[in-house]
């Protein structure tokens, strides 16, 4: 796994939280980021996350996390600052990334694995796209390397769209439990709904 490398966005400003940080929500004991962070390295794959900056809250939520730490100096510029700096500082050898949104609870690290055998048992480099289970596009994606130039010069807040838009051709899709690959808790509204369906109803 040591040439698939997994990438979570998390230098964003949580701007519709009103005034929380989403990635340091705890879930099950543990801020989320980190949370999200484990799951990506127990597949064994090189994780890297975005930042802020390294004397961030959020930096200190990953303490003793053995993930590749990147800082992204120009974050107000949107999702696109934190892939072209993700990407521009991966490991020589990287076969393909894996781009998971670091604010999608659901997303287990077998989903996570899914993927990536999706990629290793296809012949030649195809994207990997999450479905929900009744097929609608979501997260996570994973890109082969020969779209790593185009990853690089993404603008806006639009994350990895148009890459996948051109390379829709050769995007093979996989299909995840539920809703897995669509809920993603971007607002204090969203959490409250997500962690009330986590709740077990009394007998």
């Amino acid at each position: 796994m040591h040439d698939i490398a997994i990438l979570i966005p998390a230098a964003g400003s949580s701007s519709r939280m009103k005034g929380r940080d989403k990635l340091t929500e705890e879930v099950e004991g543990l801020p989320l980021l980190r949370r999200q962070a484990k799951r990506a390295i127990f597949t064994g794959a090189h994780v890297s996350v975005t930042i802020p900056c390294h004397d961030h809250p959020r930096a200190a939520a990953l303490a003793g996390l053995p993930v590749q730490l990147v800082a992204v100096p120009d974050s107000e510029l949107g999702m696109s600052a934190s892939i072209r700096r993700g990407i521009s500082f991966l490991p020589h050898g990287i076969r393909a990334v894996m781009i998971l949104p670091a604010d999608m609870p659901d997303v287990e690290t077998a989903d996570i694995l899914r993927l990536v055998e999706g990629f290793r048992a296809t012949p030649f480099p195809m994207l990997q796209q999450a479905t929900a289970a009744d097929g609608t596009p979501g997260h996570p994606v994973l890109f082969p390397a020969d779209c790593f130039p185009a990853l690089q010069q993404l603008t806006g807040d639009k994350g990895a769209r148009d890459v996948l838009r051109a390379n829709e051709h050769r995007v093979r899709r996989i299909a995840l439990p539920g809703q897995r690959a669509l809920t993603d808790l971007d607002t204090p509204e969203a959490w409250d709904m997500w962690r009330a369906r986590q709740t077990p109803i009394p007998a």
